[in-house]
């Protein structure tokens, strides 16, 4: 079974974490509270704008947040299997690929909060139980990593933080763009 096919029905009952499992969880939590409260009062279509000159809308950054993490935390148990092969990734691929940014028609906002939630549920049970943060696999093929590279879990978890708080922050001015709205000031 996949982190991502983890339910809330198939989680056993999180030991209290201490040390740096804590700390990790505490930061990513942290940066993941920033980015869900840039949606805060929303409506659906409020969430599907693009209110500056990218082609990022909140309600995409969560889904593509969640994918990330979602494929992340499964590379941490099943390798570079889980993902695809990015070198060899055709232009329909990369136009799906790009759905993961924008609301699609019957998408809600609701519904991309939920699949987050579910998602992050999954990952602070691997964080909690993952029987080794030193354990490496080696990174799938893309273009943006250098030949044979080994990442850690821990160095995976890192890169989970450092996505969500990046897009934590192109969230922020979304929002400011679309109503005023600050995260933080």
């Amino acid at each position: 079974m996949t982190v991502s096919e983890t339910t809330t029905h198939d989680v056993a009952e999180t030991p209290a974490l201490t040390g740096e499992r804590a700390d990790l969880l505490e930061m990513l939590t942290k940066h993941r509270q920033f980015l869900r409260f840039t949606t805060r009062d929303l409506t659906d279509e409020q969430a599907g704008l693009r209110p500056t000159a990218s082609e990022l809308c909140l309600g995409g950054l969560i889904k593509h947040v969640t994918s990330a993490e979602r494929n992340w935390a499964d590379f941490i148990v099943e390798g570079p299997s889980s993902m695809p092969d990015f070198t060899a990734m055709t232009e329909a691929d990369w136009a799906q690929r790009a759905d993961e940014f924008r609301m699609l028609p019957g998408e809600t906002l609701a519904g991309v909060l939920a699949d987050y939630a579910e998602v992050a549920r999954g990952t602070d049970e691997l964080i909690a139980t993952l029987p080794d943060l030193n354990a490496t696999q080696p990174l799938p093929k893309a273009p943006w990593f250098e030949g044979d590279v080994h990442w850690s879990a821990r160095r995976v978890l890192m890169h989970i933080m450092t996505e969500t708080a990046q897009h934590a922050g192109h969230a922020d001015i979304i929002r400011e763009s679309i109503d005023g709205a600050k995260s933080m000031g």
